[in-house]
């Protein structure tokens, strides 16, 4: 018998094809290191900081002053002016930035069994309606936790303990928390819950998942 009782998604990544693809073939386009090019724009996304998408993120700052702060901070870094929006344009464009239909088919079996999910989401308040808008997320989950309402963002491990709390989960070890990115996933196992990071192919994801909560794949 399984003890792990409530699941805890990424949104990004998870319930959709990965954004940094595009965010990564915009940056090659640009030429020089594209690792510093996105580094510039989007911060260490290893860590919470100080840069501008972090405060972002937050809910500490708007779309437009973020902007305005990478443009002068990608010039100094790297000696080129990124625009954010042309960033989040190509992003927009990609055909493959649709939801992938098979997570959302898992998440709706899980809640028929009655499943407690929720989501945890690193994300930008001028994006809420058009990300919400992806998959019917007020019928599957029980909360979201959205980065820029409550003012904190993965890899803080308080965003974590937030979601816990919100949950009514006593024991981090009753949960279990799928993200794209690893450093989200090793903040999560570090409050105590168990963590599977999810790929391209997220089907492994899946069955890992499914054996921790003790479901036939």
């Amino acid at each position: 018998m399984s003890n792990v009782e409530t699941v805890l998604f990424d949104f990004g990544g998870v319930f959709t094809v990965s954004p940094f693809h595009a965010v990564m073939e915009y940056a090659q386009g640009l030429g020089g290191d594209p690792e510093l090019t996105l580094q510039s724009v989007f911060g260490e996304y290893s860590m919470d900081g100080d840069h501008p998408w972090h405060r972002l993120e937050r809910g500490e700052m708007t779309l437009e002053a973020a902007r305005d702060e990478i443009l002068g901070i990608s010039e100094r870094q790297i000696g080129q002016a990124v625009d954010l929006y042309s960033i989040l344009m190509a992003m927009a464009s990609q055909p493959d930035k649709t939801v992938r239909q098979p997570m959302i088919d898992y998440a709706t079996a899980l809640r028929r069994e009655g499943r407690r999910m929720a989501i945890i989401t690193n994300n930008v308040r001028e994006f809420k309606d058009a990300w919400r808008s992806m998959m019917p997320v007020d019928d599957l989950f029980d909360a979201v936790i959205d980065s820029s309402e409550v003012g904190l963002r993965k890899p803080h491990p308080d965003i974590y303990r937030m979601a816990l709390d919100t949950m009514g989960v006593n024991d981090p070890a009753r949960a279990v928390f799928l993200d794209d990115l690893e450093p989200n996933v090793e903040a999560a196992r570090s409050v105590g819950m168990h963590g599977i990071r999810v790929d391209d192919d997220f089907a492994p994801a899946l069955r890992a998942l499914d054996a921790l909560l003790g479901r036939s794949s």
